[in-house]
């Protein structure tokens, strides 16, 4: 009997973190930024997972026309006239609760940097960004992203 119970905690215990692989799995790879305000493809966001166990997203490409070549213009210090393909917009980035939380967003359109989570939305298959002025997340906006093919 006690080897039972110890089989079935085992299986579930395996399901869970199993679930919670499949979660991670479903952020990590490329995605397709959406404009929030025009809602049109802008870029495509590499996310992965680095050796120091965080998480990072960088730009691979640029979709909108005539834009490709853009450098951050308004970005401070060693990002400043950096070009975008090729920029880590999401850094330090740790797996919580379900969301990549605890690290940075780099908007480069205005130069500066946000507190983030991301989360993936198995409703509407998109990926979800938070960007916010505080850590908690009250003042931000969310940007939605969709997987790309």
């Amino acid at each position: 009997m006690a080897k039972k119970i110890i089989l079935t905690i085992i299986i579930c215990l395996c399901s869970f973190f199993s679930s919670i692989n499949a979660q991670i799995e479903m952020i990590l790879g490329d995605w397709t930024t959406i404009d929030d305000k025009e809602n049109i493809p802008v870029s495509v966001v590499h996310i992965f997972k680095a050796t120091n166990g965080k998480y990072y997203g960088k730009i691979t490409k640029i979709l909108v026309e005539g834009y490709e070549d853009m450098k951050c213009t308004k970005c401070t210090g060693e990002l400043h006239n950096a070009p975008v393909v090729g920029m880590i917009i999401l850094k330090d980035m740790e797996w919580k609760d379900g969301k990549l939380c605890g690290g940075s967003v780099l908007d480069p359109n205005n130069g500066k940097t946000y507190y983030g989570k991301i989360w993936y939305d198995p409703k509407s298959k998109k990926l979800i960004l938070r960007g916010s002025l505080d850590k908690k997340g009250i003042l931000g906006r969310n940007q939605e992203w969709i997987k790309t093919k």
